[in-house]
């Protein structure tokens, strides 16, 4: 596989008002609602997306749950790798796997039109793989 560049950090809250009052009231960021409790944005410095991610949410993209699942680590940040484009990501995915790493779920094209597969370190960080179109639009 080959990884173009971090295209997304996001910590994960289980207590999103609360990690707002940080990164919006306190740090400054120009954090916007887009969805539901997430708040983003693609104006942060050195990351091309940087977010607050609630838990609930995580659970509902990674389960289809909004519960995060007993026995599994609860993550604390989520960092996507970018690649070249969709069928990269599959391929991407097929290779953790091979490596022993269980993926949260296979390569899947978001309602946004992100094309992300996601898999759990050792360290608890949500690991995704993923193709946005509009990170490799000239500009």
């Amino acid at each position: 596989m080959r990884i173009e560049f971090v295209a997304s950090v996001s910590v994960i809250s289980a207590d999103p008002a609360a990690s707002r009052k940080l990164y919006i009231d306190a740090l400054g960021l120009p954090l916007e609602q887009l969805d539901g409790d997430y708040f983003a944005s693609e104006k942060v410095s050195g990351t091309k997306h940087f977010g607050v991610w609630p838990l609930s949410e995580a659970a509902r993209a990674c389960f289809g749950t909004p519960e995060w699942p007993a026995g599994t680590p609860v993550p604390q940040v989520s960092i996507e790798f970018e690649v070249a484009d969709v069928d990269a990501v599959a391929v991407a995915a097929a290779e953790l796997e091979s490596r022993g790493y269980e993926l949260l779920h296979q390569s899947r094209t978001e309602p946004w039109g992100q094309t992300v597969a996601r898999t759990l370190s050792p360290e608890g960080a949500i690991v995704g793989i993923s193709y946005a179109p509009w990170m490799h639009e000239a500009g």
